[in-house]
């Protein structure tokens, strides 16, 4: 309740000192404010998308497959996740235990759909870097399908992009697949993630 009212009261603020918020891309007449601030309301409601992230919560086992080098077998490991909803269900949040090269990994997600933009956001920090990840993207028409793209800039120059698919097969199975791309090269698979709830 409390970030509802603060969220509302900075709604009016911002209406009130910056007009040209109110005005459309042409220059037209200023909107009215109330009709505005019902428009701001309707876009901080959670809507289908949310509640699909809703049903992930809970605790999950994974197993992950990584591809290091083409043409190699893969490294296989188990995991662990904690997903939650935070923000009155607006976001999706997971905590992210098991290993990556060999070697004990924790990452931590924040899941978000824009309602405005229309698009999927996934912020990602994890214990083999100090940078953040932002990918953004679609879903399919059923929202089951997602596809994220991003990229960070690499150890000793260079980017590396990102793609990613998200399956959710449904409350209790979801794959994730992870491709990527160095210094604008042909993009390979480098990781996939199965998640199983936890019974």
């Amino acid at each position: 309740m409390r970030i509802s009212s603060l969220v509302l009261a900075s709604l009016c603020f911002m209406l009130a000192v910056s007009p040209a918020m109110a005005k459309d891309q042409k220059g037209q007449k200023p909107k009215d404010p109330l009709a505005m601030m019902e428009l701001w309301k309707q876009a901080a409601m959670p809507g289908e998308p949310h509640k699909l992230f809703a049903t992930l919560a809970g605790s999950w086992i994974t197993t992950t497959k990584e591809w290091i080098e083409p043409g190699k077998p893969t490294m296989e490991s188990t995991g662990t996740a904690e997903s939650r909803m935070l923000m009155e269900g607006r976001f999706l949040h997971q905590e992210f235990h098991g290993e990556m090269m060999g070697q004990p990994f924790t990452g931590m997600s924040l899941d978000a759909y824009d309602n405005i933009r229309k698009k999927y956001i996934t912020v990602w920090v994890d214990t083999r870097g100090t940078g953040v990840v932002i990918m953004e993207g679609t879903g399919s028409p059923d929202g089951k399908t997602i596809t994220l793209r991003g990229s960070h800039p690499e150890p000793g120059g260079g980017t590396m992009t990102h793609r990613a698919i998200w399956k959710i097969i449904d409350v209790n199975n979801q794959l994730v697949e992870m491709y990527r791309a160095h210094h604008g090269q042909k993009e390979t698979k480098m990781m996939e993630i199965t998640y199983t709830r936890k019974q």
